[in-house]
């Protein structure tokens, strides 16, 4: 089988970056998208650096013409799309209900909702004419379960989850699998910013039973197994990797 073609938005940083990495390192031409076109472009040089065919494309998942045209352009370079992972989102601010306002709701459900609706619209236009393809929705701990003062967060991300499910029953019947992967905390930038402080940020560690927090690259992992072949049988799931958060 000739080098898979893999498109990841939000990969500038955190989980995102360190799946474009995995990728690469796999061997796989590596599409990476984002906003910030001096970040992308020093993302491309990184991937090219370890061997991959690599492109970064600037986009912005709230904006429909701009993920058209990004996967237009990766069709257009590589002549197909085997896997996409939609790992774009915002946290927000954190904030009780009584708090919430348009503008909030709207930056909030912009990016989670919206942006994934339309990532996944534009992939499986190409995907479901091939007949194959593997798309990884990111989701988060929080789309099981409550959270207080992270309503909006939440209700996002389990929106994630009905979007999958729902997208998994439409795309099976043409062999294209819908999944998720729904990190709990895990050390990057974006989880320093909702904690807020480094003993927020410790609290979060000790509710998880495993103790600490998730690298990036384990969730990396996660996502790159769950978009292979070897999880061809795999699909409309949440795998969830959030040492044993939500066991109980």
């Amino acid at each position: 089988m000739s080098r898979p073609v893999v498109l990841i938005t939000g990969a500038l940083t955190g989980i995102g970056r360190a799946t474009a990495v995995a990728f690469a390192k796999q061997g796989s031409i590596v599409v990476v998208a984002g906003r910030r076109e001096a970040e992308g472009q020093a993302l491309e040089a990184e991937l090219r650096r370890l061997g991959a065919e690599a492109a970064f494309i600037q986009a912005d998942v709230r904006r429909e013409d701009e993920i058209g045209f990004l996967v237009d352009q990766t069709i257009a370079r590589f002549g197909r799309l085997d896997v996409a992972v939609n790992n774009a989102g915002t946290e927000g601010r954190p904030g009780p209900v009584t708090s919430t306002t348009l503008e909030s709701y709207a930056a909030m459900f912009d990016t989670n909702v919206l942006g994934t609706l339309l990532s996944l619209k534009h992939e499986l236009r190409v995907m479901q004419p091939q007949g194959s393809g593997s798309i990884v929705n990111i989701s988060s701990t929080m789309g099981e379960r409550g959270a207080a003062n992270l309503s909006l967060y939440v209700a996002s991300k389990h929106a994630v989850e009905g979007l999958t499910k729902s997208a998994a029953l439409e795309a099976a019947a043409f062999g294209v699998r819908v999944n998720a992967v729904a990190p709990g905390p895990t050390d990057t930038a974006m989880l320093d910013r909702l904690t807020g402080s480094p003993e927020k940020k410790a609290a979060f560690y000790a509710a998880v039973p495993l103790k600490r927090g998730a690298r990036p690259e384990e969730i990396a992992d996660a996502i790159t197994f769950v978009a292979s072949e070897r999880a061809s049988f795999i699909t409309g799931q949440i795998v969830r990797v959030n040492g044993g958060k939500t066991a109980s």
